[in-house]
């Protein structure tokens, strides 16, 4: 019965005479990386769907700026009632006013681009409605700006134009984008290279961990058991980096006759140090989300103190900022349905920051070149 190197001969059991000798074969060759596929759908899929560390900053970041209470002003004036507080409370039958917003802030870090529709009855605004940005295409007039947006669903699409009265059909916020007029650029499409390298990292230990976590290395065929062919060399070729090249295939047991040894070259999955590429691989992706990677319990940060300066690092530089953006384009797109009422955040009741807003208070407290009037108005506090 013809063994391995027979078979790959084709049955012959002696080697033709224009064969050439055969030395070593290798089962790791270096090819060109291969990344995820750029867009909102494939990146959602790899990042937000299957990455934990994508997964937690989205969460952690829509959650923490849904918690920051809205409220309506009008004349520099605060209002306790208003019927745009009463639409963002419950801005349809099928979301809560949070629910809505958490939907928002999501889209804009993983999509960089979130979409509202107003519902209007007889000129008003009745209803709001977030959708998906997928599903959102810009529609650009003569002037090169949009004119409409086409939302696609359920294989229709709706154009939705932006003329109507009193506001626009669709309030369109977008991250900003160096090299797009229209969409923008989410901070998972920065992260994009850290997150492959971290999935890459996470399937590689498993296919160890499937295989007994044995390393690959090289098959060298002894010469004294004949020469292959050139044909007979990438048959066997072929048929190694088929069955046993790849990270799918990492450590898969090898049966080896007629003169074949495994010479082990590659390294250990210790000197490879799988472990620290994934920390720094999600250091990475928490940098792009604007979140302190001890507050995702990644080892190796040492930049903050505590988690309590973590976190007020957190609010500072990408709650607050993103807040403050979403609200000033809700009450500039709302502001002419509701007799230019102003919708502005509240960051007062948040509890992250009221160290920050105790030694403001102080501050301004002890300015005695002030009155009273001034330190309220400086506070954001109505004089009564």
């Amino acid at each position: 019965m013809p063994n391995w190197i027979d078979r790959l001969r084709g049955g012959r059991v002696n080697a033709p005479a224009e064969s050439k000798a055969r030395g070593m074969v290798s089962l790791s060759p270096l090819g060109e990386a291969q990344w995820s596929n750029r867009g909102f759908s494939s990146l959602a899929n790899e990042g937000f769907a299957k990455n934990p560390v994508v997964y937690r900053c989205v969460r952690l970041i829509a959650e923490a700026a849904n918690r920051v209470p809205l409220v309506a002003s009008h004349d520099g004036k605060r209002l306790s009632e208003h019927p745009v507080m009463t639409l963002l409370g419950r801005p349809n039958s099928r979301q809560s006013g949070g629910e809505m917003l958490e939907a928002v802030y999501a889209y804009l870090q993983t999509a960089g681009n979130a979409y509202l529709q107003a519902g209007m009855v007889d000129g008003e605004v009745k209803a709001l409605y977030c959708l998906r940005p997928d599903r959102m295409r810009v529609v650009p007039g003569r002037d090169g700006w949009p004119a409409a947006y086409a939302y696609t669903a359920a294989g229709r699409t709706m154009q939705l134009s932006q003329t109507t009265e009193p506001v626009p059909s669709v309030l369109h916020m977008a991250l900003f984008h160096p090299l797009d007029d229209h969409y923008g650029m989410a901070p998972l499409d920065a992260a994009q290279t850290s997150l492959d390298i971290h999935n890459a990292a996470g399937k590689w230990n498993k296919a160890l961990l499937d295989n007994a976590a044995r390393p690959s290395g090289a098959l060298v065929y002894s010469v004294a058991g004949g020469n292959l062919s050139g044909e007979q060399f990438d048959r066997l070729k072929a048929e190694l980096e088929q069955g046993f090249a790849g990270a799918a295939n990492a450590g898969r047991p090898m049966v080896l006759e007629g003169g074949l040894d495994w010479k082990t070259i590659g390294l250990t999955p210790r000197d490879m140090d799988f472990i620290e590429a994934k920390n720094a691989a999600a250091r990475d992706i928490a940098l792009a989300f604007g979140v302190p990677p001890m507050l995702l319990g990644i080892p190796g940060d040492n930049t903050y103190a505590n988690l309590a300066e973590a976190n007020r690092a957190l609010w500072r530089q990408t709650i607050i900022p993103l807040v403050r953006r979403v609200t000033d384009d809700l009450s500039n797109w709302l502001a002419p349905a509701f007799d230019g009422a102003q919708i502005t955040a509240d960051f007062d009741g948040v509890e992250a920051l009221a160290e920050d807003r105790s030694a403001m208070w102080a501050r301004i407290g002890a300015a005695d070149f002030l009155n009273d009037a001034e330190k309220r108005a400086m506070l954001g506090v109505e004089n009564g």
